[in-house]
């Protein structure tokens, strides 16, 4: 009784855990000698790469876009619809105020300012004229066409156009930017001024997280909120969004290299994301029959032997001919990929083609003999469950105390 009970809970627990394990203790796993990744699908990456790269760097040379035009080889802002604008008239006066218009000695010039906000319809009303179409012009274009309009009321008139106030044109920005004491800083929608970069958004905003080591430290004995807390900002992958597409650029060329070919001119409506750094967000999982499971970082667990190594070795019940690797779901796959090692023959017969490169996400399970222990089995992998969903997770507690809400 007590045995048909015990494999009624393997039964179960296999269940619980098949959605995200591929229940690996039954699945025999492809040999890491025979796999490799179809050449079709590397190949399109490649393509998919190579065509993304080009797009960035047609961004990075243009000369125009709704933000911004060149005029006479300037730069200049495109006003539209909720700009403000200032408009200084330098209006001259004569000393002698009964002599003729025009015929007095002129001392001077007096000025007078108007502050006009660009209507929706992209026009501006003020005391010179009506219903002036200003939006989709720049400042330059706009006091043309103003000087042309009072040079009936004003001879030789002084003007100058000021776009006091940018809010037509916007970005968002995300991710791991610092917030300064002063100024306005950190992730948050910033207004598009002229022609600026992603890297010039990104350093006015102040400037990607740099520095922290606390996430430098990570384990099988680290919390979640740890891990997570001090993530510098990764600049070689900054993501930007641009009309539901996404592009990826590595932004540190342009800051140590001199190489603009990625930093792209911001358009109105961007969503630019500044990741994590790989240093603190890449990870691995090794759990099952090794001294000490847990997470590691995957540049200190970069292959099978490294990870194993970092728990201490494994123990005295481990199958070390088929250590299972578990790779995550991809794009374009049903069900994660799973990888059969033979430790024996790397540690024996110095085989190193067993020794497979790990990925980021990789779970690497080391079975035992016989898992007659269902407390032990599920106290091996609570680590990663634990990880995994956020919180903590006893499914061993929850099991013995209400099997039958358990359900498959």
């Amino acid at each position: 009784m007590a045995m048909k009970r015990r494999n009624g809970a393997l039964m179960m627990i296999c269940a619980i855990l098949l959605p995200l394990y591929g229940c690996v203790m039954e699945v025999s796993g492809i040999p890491v000698k025979s796999y490799r990744p179809p050449a079709a699908d590397l190949a399109l990456l490649e393509k998919q790469r190579q065509e993304m790269l080009a797009e960035v760097s047609k961004m990075s040379q243009i000369k125009e876009n709704n933000v911004f035009t060149e005029r006479r080889g300037v730069p200049e802002y495109i006003i539209g619809p909720g700009d403000v604008l200032t408009l200084n008239y330098w209006m001259p006066y004569s000393s002698q105020s009964a002599a003729p218009r025009g015929q007095g000695t002129v001392e001077g010039f007096m000025l007078n300012t108007f502050d006009v906000v660009v209507r929706p319809d992209g026009k501006i009303t003020y005391s010179f004229g009506d219903d002036i179409p200003v939006g989709g012009h720049t400042a330059s274009e706009v006091r043309e066409m103003l000087l042309d309009g009072i040079r009936h009321y004003i001879r030789n008139p002084r003007l100058e156009v000021i776009v006091k106030e940018h809010k037509s044109k916007n970005v968002l920005l995300f991710g791991q930017i610092n917030n300064l004491q002063t100024g306005v800083s950190g992730p948050g929608k910033y207004p598009l001024t002229g022609k600026i970069t992603a890297l010039d958004l990104i350093v006015s905003a102040g400037g990607p997280i740099t520095g922290r080591s606390g996430g430098g430290g990570v384990s099988g004995a680290a919390t979640r909120s740890d891990y997570w807390g001090a993530a510098n900002g990764d600049m070689r992958n900054v993501e930007l969004v641009r009309n539901g597409k996404k592009y990826t650029l590595n932004l540190y060329t342009a800051m140590f290299r001199g190489d603009m070919s990625q930093n792209v001119f911001l358009e109105n409506g961007d969503v630019i994301t500044v990741p994590e750094e790989p240093t603190f967000a890449q990870r691995v999982y090794v759990f099952g029959q090794v001294n000490s499971p847990g997470i590691f970082r995957l540049r200190d667990a970069n292959d099978v032997l490294t990870a194993i190594a970092q728990t201490g070795g494994t123990t005295p019940v481990a199958i070390k001919s088929d250590i299972k690797i578990i790779r995550g779901y991809e794009e374009g796959q049903r069900r994660p990929l799973v990888l059969s090692v033979n430790l024996d023959e790397i540690l024996k017969r110095g085989d190193l083609a067993q020794n497979v490169p790990l990925h980021d996400g990789d779970l690497v399970y080391i079975p035992r003999m016989i898992i007659g222990d269902i407390n032990e089995f599920i106290n091996n992998i609570n680590p990663l469950l634990n990880f995994t969903t956020g919180r903590p997770t006893d499914f061993r507690s929850a099991f013995w105390k209400d099997p039958n809400s358990f359900k498959w």
